[in-house]
């Protein structure tokens, strides 16, 4: 969904973000994947990050924005494919899956130079690789944005050091460009899996995280962020409970959203959402639930010893300022005592020569 009115509760919990207009942050990481696809040398990517961190709609709201991205669109075609919703039990139905969605564009579709080689049958690793070197003579790189890739592991016979071999020789030849979204770095499948290609030390890794304090904001505001004409979902009482209960994870910011507005439409109270949002993020991977307490926990005891840290300098630098002021007060003091007993200054006086003696 690209148009029309927007919805009511603009929070997407249940999977990929396929409205742009929904779709907040991650601008370093874009420009990153951008950057690496427009220089001299391509450079392809390994997106790396947990289950529900945002790998599948980052790797979908680049393919659908990518022509903002770049000075000439025209050198490019780039396509998004999910192995998760394919069937590659073989190789040829891997480059065949390729070759549909690349010509799925009209412009490659209609241009005999660049769609005949996608359309020979079989379109086997040779014609793939034939097909590619007739893009690159035409000036066009194929930029292919491929989720769930860890798919293609679990059928080795198939997909062994000869099929990554000869991705990475399209790859270094200028050929073709991938971005690839798993949850381990690839060198780590390469291990697991006994593989020995050098398709695996890919160009470039892109650690996806939590979202910056900003996005988190952003994505609390939602559509007013994204839509310049559009007003926020929640007030913003309601986004604030939201940011605490989702803290900076996209995914559970999603799901502390939809939860507010849902209460909202449905006359429930804050407890309603605080209740229901404990059941929902068990959805979260156990292992990141883990780790997400112990950040935030992390993140507390920060807060405290800065804040500790901050009074300390705070009182230190009163002090620095305080006491010139404190010395000068004193001694005007001594100088009024002084002059107001004379008397009782010069028996004093007289009490110290007599020490000397």
């Amino acid at each position: 969904m690209t148009s029309g009115s927007l919805p009511s509760n603009p929070f997407v919990a249940a999977g990929m973000i396929e409205d742009p207009r929904l779709f907040v942050g991650r601008k370093d990481e874009l420009q990153a994947i951008a950057s690496r696809m427009s220089g001299v040398q391509p450079t392809s990517v390994n997106v790396v990050g947990d289950k529900r961190i945002g790998k599948s709609s980052l790797l979908y709201h680049f393919f659908q924005t990518w022509e903002q991205r770049v000075a000439d669109s025209s050198r490019y075609v780039v396509i998004y494919l999910s192995l998760q919703n394919v069937q590659c039990h073989r190789e040829t139905d891997f480059y065949q899956a390729i070759a549909q969605k690349l010509l799925s564009f009209p412009r490659v579709a209609t241009n005999p130079a660049l769609s005949d080689s996608l359309r020979v049958t079989p379109l086997n690793r040779l014609a793939f690789s034939a097909a590619m070197g007739e893009w690159k003579t035409q000036g066009v790189l194929p930029v292919l944005c491929l989720d769930d890739f860890k798919m293609l592991f679990d059928n080795k016979s198939e997909f062994d050091d000869g099929f990554y071999n000869n991705l990475r020789s399209l790859m270094d030849n200028n050929m073709l460009m991938l971005v690839v979204g798993t949850t381990k770095e690839l060198d780590f499948y390469r291990k697991q899996h006994q593989l020995t290609s050098s398709f695996f030390n890919l160009g470039h890794v892109l650690k996806l995280g939590e979202l910056k304090e900003e996005e988190a904001k952003d994505l609390a505001r939602l559509p007013a962020s994204t839509v310049n004409t559009a007003s926020a979902a929640l007030s913003m009482d309601e986004q604030h409970l939201t940011r605490q209960l989702g803290g900076r994870h996209p995914f559970l910011l999603q799901i502390a959203g939809g939860l507010v507005c849902e209460a909202r439409q449905q006359g429930h109270d804050e407890n309603w959402v605080k209740s229901r949002f404990e059941e929902q993020k068990r959805r979260l991977p156990k292992s990141r639930n883990a780790s997400l307490k112990l950040s935030n926990l992390w993140r507390w005891v920060h807060k405290i010893f800065s804040s500790i840290g901050a009074f300390g300098l705070w009182l230190a630098e009163f002090w620095n300022n305080a006491k010139t002021v404190v010395l000068g007060i004193v001694m005007v003091v001594l100088v009024i005592y002084c002059l107001q007993n004379p008397d009782k200054v010069q028996e004093f006086l007289a009490y110290l020569l007599n020490l000397t003696k």
